[in-house]
């Protein structure tokens, strides 16, 4: 017998579409790029972030359950600074964002989707909240993204899904869960998917 590697390992392995691994990134998307997934978490985690740079450049976000004073960034600083708006004329402000956990279709994987635009979470706000489209059981998600830089546009439409796909979801979601997998682990700048 020799020595194969399956398609799906392969495509998840070079993919440069933001499809592998353990996030769902929607800037990570190339430019034309979409990406189908499955929402099997029972409700979003949502918070503020900021991003912060340290002296040599490294950034990091800071993420807070409330939106944060000055005061309580400041307190989180530690070594860092907080990073400039794109004028140069002040510090970026926290901005709300959300988290919530996907079944990825292509890769067939768990990940960690996070929503810091704005358009992205009022599109998916609409969807949860229309009659036709609001049992996320029932639909997949897909996400697509148009142009670069500050020219990106994205949408996210809610399209059928297959028979067995939340079934299937909810398994490798029990089966990460075994593993340790932890959504709430962002807040502290943790990883999800590691304790350490």
């Amino acid at each position: 017998m020799g020595f194969t590697i399956s398609k799906r390992f392969a495509d998840a392995a070079t993919s440069k579409s933001g499809k592998g691994g353990g996030y769902l990134n929607p800037s990570k998307l190339a430019d034309g790029g979409s990406v189908k997934f499955h929402i099997v978490s029972d409700e979003p985690l949502e918070f503020w972030e900021c991003w912060i740079e340290s002296p040599d450049g490294q950034l990091k976000p800071l993420r807070f359950l409330d939106d944060p004073t000055p005061e309580d960034i400041e307190a989180e600083l530690g070594g860092y600074s907080r990073r400039m708006n794109r004028d140069g004329n002040g510090v970026e402000p926290a901005k709300p964002a959300m988290a919530f956990t996907v079944f990825n279709l292509d890769t067939e994987t768990i990940q960690v989707c996070q929503f810091s635009q704005k358009l992205l979470i009022a599109e998916l706000t609409s969807i949860v909240q229309d009659e036709d489209t609001s049992d996320l059981t029932q639909f997949d998600l897909k996400l697509s993204r148009q142009g670069l830089m500050l020219d990106t546009k994205y949408s996210l439409r809610p399209v059928p899904t297959k028979t067995g796909t939340h079934k299937k979801g909810l398994a490798a979601l029990a089966a990460a869960e075994a593993d340790g997998y932890d959504i709430t682990r962002l807040i502290q700048g943790g990883n999800p998917f590691s304790a350490e």
